[in-house]
């Protein structure tokens, strides 16, 4: 059983520690969440520390920490295909010591690089497994042939006390009424959890996970850990198959209906918003919080609220996919297949039921000589989401045969 008392004063500790890197993350009223709301929205700037998340904030306090206790630690080793990875590498190149990271085989060539500048000369990238298992396996057994010191992601209570600094600078910051904060393996949930039980009691949590990952929720509903089958992972930087042991020791007790779940398309629709509306750049798991606040619209009126923008960490290849599934969130976008009649005009024909908003983003036709119809893959967009209402509503008056494929995954990934 781990000590949990005094963690507030171990997270000021830390927080001193933290200090030595970088100034706290601002705190910042948004004038466009507090108007569609109705309440008042702070957000807690995760994107903006010089990893642009808050996972530098644990890496270094658990380093420090580690290197106190033995100062004869020269090798820090950690597994992670993402934000943990460069938090890792930026404190190995501050603290001066050597690290060796472990990521997937498949993770991509944007965060093998931004991780490999943090480090620069101090830190070793190895890429092995095709799946995180293999990877955190490989870097276990390395650490300690290496006699190394492993750095967790999230299940280690020196981490756990790093991410809380999160907290102790928004309560310095702002004082609110609700706290929304995402979930991945519960290091930043836990840790700002029991600060704020201490220092500030009254605030009420949300945690949010992605529709993908709701290991937490999961967990909660069987009062155990659980390892889920099947894991989304757009929302990379939150979605885990089994939330930590030690962070779920915090978090067991959490209520039920204070452990939201937001949809992956969903979340993308977030993206863009703040993206065209307020200019920030947020990786899937750093809207997570901001998208929320649909879900509990009604209970955040007149409150005020502030949103831990996790993470930044957000590869622009990416933005078309974003986009897309945004748009398809909207019902600005849809693919379909349509049995054309093989004729004349019959093109011309289904074009005249488009209306002026509305405009084909794809169209595949294979001609068969041997049938009377062909099968079309129509991709059609529109600024109006109560087009396809219309659309289809002409469709079925001309008596064509159709099908919407836009939410059938199966079927659009492999002809989309």
């Amino acid at each position: 059983m781990i000590d949990w008392t005094n963690f507030s004063d171990k997270a000021r500790q830390a927080e001193a520690r933290v200090r030595r890197l970088f100034e706290p993350t601002p705190c910042l009223r948004n004038d466009h969440l507090s108007v569609a709301y109705g309440c008042d929205v702070w957000l807690k700037r995760e994107d903006l520390t010089p990893v642009r998340s808050y996972k530098l904030r644990g890496a270094w306090n658990a380093m420090v920490k580690a290197r106190e206790k033995d100062p004869s630690i020269e090798l820090f080793v950690c597994a992670s295909a993402g934000n943990h990875a460069q938090g890792v590498a930026f404190a190995c190149r501050e603290f001066g010591v050597r690290g060796v990271i472990f990521m997937p085989v498949t993770t991509p060539q944007q965060k093998i690089d931004k991780t490999r500048v943090f480090g620069a000369d101090m830190v070793e990238i190895r890429l092995v497994g095709d799946y995180f298992d293999n990877t955190l396996d490989a870097a276990r057994a390395y650490c300690a042939d290496e006699g190394g010191h492993f750095l967790a992601p999230f299940n280690d209570t020196d981490v756990i006390e790093g991410q809380a600094t999160v907290a102790v600078e928004f309560m310095s910051q702002m004082v609110p009424d609700m706290v929304i904060l995402p979930v991945g393996g519960g290091g930043l949930s836990s840790g700002v959890l029991s600060y704020l039980k201490e220092v500030s009691p009254t605030t009420e949590i949300y945690f949010v996970e992605p529709s993908g990952g709701t290991s937490l929720a999961a967990a909660l509903e069987v009062g155990e850990l659980v390892t889920l089958k099947n894991v989304d992972s757009f929302v990379d930087g939150a979605a885990v198959a089994r939330i930590g042991e030690i962070p779920f020791e915090v978090l067991k007790d959490v209520p039920k209906d204070h452990v939201l779940s937001c949809p992956e398309d969903r979340i993308c629709s977030t993206m863009i918003e703040m993206l065209n509306v307020e200019g920030i750049v947020l990786e899937p798991a750093g809207a997570l919080s901001i998208d929320a606040l649909w879900d509990i619209r009604d209970h955040i009126r007149g409150k005020r609220v502030l949103c831990v923008t996790s993470g930044g960490n957000f590869d622009f290849e990416r933005l078309p996919e974003v986009k897309e599934r945004a748009q398809r969130f909207r019902n600005l976008k849809k693919y379909f297949i349509l049995r054309m009649p093989q004729r004349p005009g019959a093109l011309r024909d289904f074009l005249d039921m488009l209306g002026p908003q509305d405009d084909i983003a794809r169209f595949e036709y294979l001609k068969k000589s041997a049938r009377n119809f062909g099968s079309v893959l129509i991709g059609i967009e529109t600024t109006d989401s109560n087009s396809f209402a219309h659309l289809f509503q002409k469709m079925d008056d001309a008596g064509l045969v159709y099908r919407d494929i836009t939410n059938d995954q199966a079927l659009a990934e492999f002809v989309l």
